[in-house]
């Protein structure tokens, strides 16, 4: 698993790495496509249980929000509220015309979250990109939570002893999740000179401490909602580390904890 998973890095570190360096339109592409590869895997997930998600909508809201971040300042920033209200009224109305009962209920609820957990928290990285500096701290945040999962991963597999959630994920451990915390400060404070982003090197440490911590949350988040679904692992589309949604666990997190912190405490 370990070569596999080194392998699958060596071929799509480089395509994240362009894609984030030379912007739009291939940034909002990639991001895109994951996003859709990720919603997708997401509506498979209740497919063991009652209730059929809408997908197809599902998708399409998805990348509407995706893209929301390009278009919100439009109309004096009406479009994500008109984002929001279309997914919850369209969404039911759609339910109505299927005449179909049994599992409308989980199916909407389902349809609405993948929407959410993965088409607005991926936003923010639209949003992110395009602010000062946006590039660096996207390269910031990336490799910063790949640091922390990858840590993680290695701390936990040599000495990991205690699992931290044994209902939710038994792999995890407490050392593992301590390895991943340094991790990640270790790799913001090394990005910090390297990216030489535009803040103090204590709120690069204390984004860091975020990082480490939020990381670990979103793949615990993302654990829970496999366990409850009878399912080990979201797809297996990237080698070694399993579906989209098992490599953006993280990201989803930290995502939006960089981009609000650098909006509101960072300069």
């Amino acid at each position: 698993m370990l070569l596999q998973r080194i392998l699958s890095a060596l071929v799509f570190i480089p395509i994240i790495f362009a894609a984030i360096w030379f912007g739009d339109p291939w940034f909002s592409l990639l991001v895109g496509i994951v996003a859709i590869l990720g919603v997708m895997e997401f509506y498979k997930m209740p497919a063991h249980h009652q209730g059929q998600t809408l997908t197809v909508f599902g998708v399409v809201w998805t990348v509407l929000f995706v893209l929301s971040s390009h278009w919100n300042d439009w109309h004096n920033g009406l479009v994500l509220p008109l984002l929001i209200t279309s997914a919850v009224v369209f969404s039911l109305i759609w339910l109505v015309f299927r005449y179909r009962t049994e599992g409308a209920f989980t199916g909407w609820c389902w349809t609405l979250g993948g929407i959410f957990y993965i088409g607005w928290m991926l936003s923010h990285y639209i949003g992110l990109r395009a602010l000062e500096d946006g590039r660096d701290w996207v390269l910031f945040v990336i490799f910063a939570t790949f640091a922390a999962d990858s840590c993680a991963f290695l701390v936990g597999r040599a000495w990991g002893r205690h699992p931290i959630a044994p209902l939710i994920s038994p792999a995890k451990t407490v050392e593992g999740t301590i390895g991943g915390f340094v991790g990640a400060i270790a790799a913001a404070i090394a990005l910090y000179y390297f990216l030489g982003l535009p803040i103090r090197l204590d709120k690069v440490i204390a984004l860091g401490c975020l990082i480490g911590v939020f990381a670990h949350l979103g793949d615990l988040a993302e654990s829970l909602l496999k366990r409850s679904s009878g399912i080990k692992e979201s797809g297996r589309l990237i080698p070694g580390h399993g579906g989209i949604l098992d490599r953006l666990d993280s990201i989803v997190f930290t995502g939006i904890v960089v981009y609000y912190y650098v909006e509101w405490a960072a300069l």
